[in-house]
């Protein structure tokens, strides 16, 4: 069992992070040289898989505690915020970036933004912008109706974010930017700039003074600064054309403004803009790369793809898309984007960092030091789930295996993390994740799916996890 409190077991002293194994570094730089930024979850996978489920390794100054058991995970992930928290480099680097919301602040900061951002994405929201979510698909299926009839490769990720980008437009700034019907350059070219910089922010042995400032990247960011400033400008208008929505604001960002435009408020400008760029952030990324994997798997495993094919249209019956009330009978839907979330999580690992003097699992972890939490080794053992790497969908119905009892098996894999810090989007993320997965199976056949040059399709890490380079045909079911 996962320990996390101040006292060590009164049965077995604790250890020191220095008796823990680990991989031999160089002086000053550590392990920096053996970690490519890109595949350091492999890496660490790696190590794990080397040195146990806990050990340790160096990049210059740092030193990082890694763990791999779900127990200990978990217990780390519910001890926040005040026993861990976001890293402190994590927060200067979304400073930076300008991207200071919810997902990088900590303490006093992050129970103040919270329950607004919970408001924007609970239940009952994302109930109520279902239409617009089936708008925006509709337009999303005839993009790629139109790419199956003149047999053309659709850039899987790119196409998907465009998706992401306008769902997450509407339901949290309620802004139509329709990105899906232009072949202009498009907001999401510029948020693509900003994960990776903020991976290299945080994961570089040298100090941000040291580092070569990147014109792509300040370019990006004024694209995308200027792009929020334009929402939250428009929702000022909004609340000052319909007052009435200051007490019943009809998504996030009209929620934000009037609690910030409120006398005696504590949030500022930065506020708001750090948090509705981290929505698009969040939103556009997690999402799509997941529904990328899951095609992809999908693909793979033409029997999964045959059964949730046949669940779609038995539940839609003449419905070209699912309602609301449709999505949440997709179980087998629902069971493959897990099964992918479990193989293939696009935030493979999570970094913490101890706000006090605290105990993990048997060992002495001080005041500041980060831990790296390895969200996958665990999810794909022997020890967890019977024929740990096979895509097996089932394995999440009532009935198989762990997933019989569903909480077991996502106790395991906590894709949306665990504890009072889980994805506020969570929600939000299976419905499009389902309602993409519906259009394609109701309407298409996935003719191919691969990456360049048909080669194994590689991991690439820049903050999220994705897929490198995938295309996919289809054909236009009639």
């Amino acid at each position: 069992m996962a320990i996390t409190s101040d006292e060590p077991r009164a049965d077995k002293p604790a250890r020191r992070i220095s008796e823990l194994p680990g991989p031999r570094g160089l002086p000053l730089l550590g392990n920096a040289l053996q970690i490519e930024r890109e595949r350091l979850h492999r890496q660490v996978e790696q190590w794990a898989h080397e040195y146990g489920e806990m050990y340790r390794f160096r990049i210059a100054s740092r030193e990082f505690v890694v763990i791999s058991n779900p127990a200990t995970v978990a217990g780390v992930l519910r001890d926040r915020p005040d026993g861990f928290q976001r890293g402190a480099k994590l927060n200067a680097a979304a400073r930076s970036l300008g991207f200071n919301g919810l997902f990088t602040v900590n303490g006093d900061e992050w129970r103040r933004h919270r329950p607004m951002v919970l408001r924007g994405l609970d239940p009952t929201h994302i109930k109520a912008f279902h239409p617009t979510l089936v708008r925006v698909t509709e337009r999303f299926a005839n993009r790629w109706r139109r790419a199956a009839e003149a047999a053309q490769p659709i850039d899987l990720q790119a196409d998907l974010m465009r998706y992401t980008v306008d769902v997450t437009a509407g339901l949290a700034f309620g802004t139509d930017i329709n990105t899906i019907e232009s072949d202009e350059e498009v907001i999401q070219t510029h948020l693509d700039k900003l994960l990776p910089a903020l991976a290299k922010r945080v994961l570089s042995p040298l100090p941000r003074w040291l580092t070569r400032r990147d014109p792509a990247v300040a370019e990006g960011l004024a694209a995308v600064h200027e792009a929020v400033s334009g929402f939250i400008a428009a929702a000022r208008r909004r609340l000052a054309d319909e007052p009435g929505l200051r007490e019943q604001p009809r998504n996030l960002i009209e929620a934000m403004v009037a609690e910030r435009d409120r006398p005696g408020s504590d949030l500022s400008d930065e506020d708001l803009s750090g948090n509705m760029l981290t929505m698009l952030l969040a939103g556009e990324d997690t999402t799509a790369n997941t529904l990328a994997w899951m095609i992809w798997l999908l693909h793979r495993h033409p029997e999964a793809a045959q059964r949730a094919a046949e669940e779609v249209h038995r539940v839609l019956g003449a419905e070209a898309h699912p309602t609301h009330e449709q999505l949440a009978q997709l179980d087998f839907v629902e069971a493959c984007a897990h099964e992918t979330m479990r193989l293939k999580p696009v935030a493979p690992l999570l970094i913490q960092e101890a706000v006090r003097d605290t105990v993990v699992d048997g060992v002495e972890v001080p005041a500041g030091t980060p831990v790296m939490c390895l969200m996958r080794p665990g999810a794909v053992s022997a020890a967890n789930f019977a024929d740990p790497q096979a895509f097996r969908p089932e394995r999440w119905l009532a009935g198989d295996g762990p997933g019989r009892a569903a909480g077991s098996a996502k106790r395991v894999a906590m894709p949306f993390g665990a504890g009072p810090r889980t994805c506020p989007g969570r929600y939000l993320a299976l419905s499009e994740i389902k309602m993409v997965a519906a259009m394609l199976l109701r309407h298409f056949d996935i003719v191919d799916v691969a990456g360049p040059g048909g080669m194994e399709v590689q991991e690439r890490l820049a903050f999220t996890m994705s897929p490198v380079g995938l295309k996919m045909r289809l054909r236009a079911r009639s």
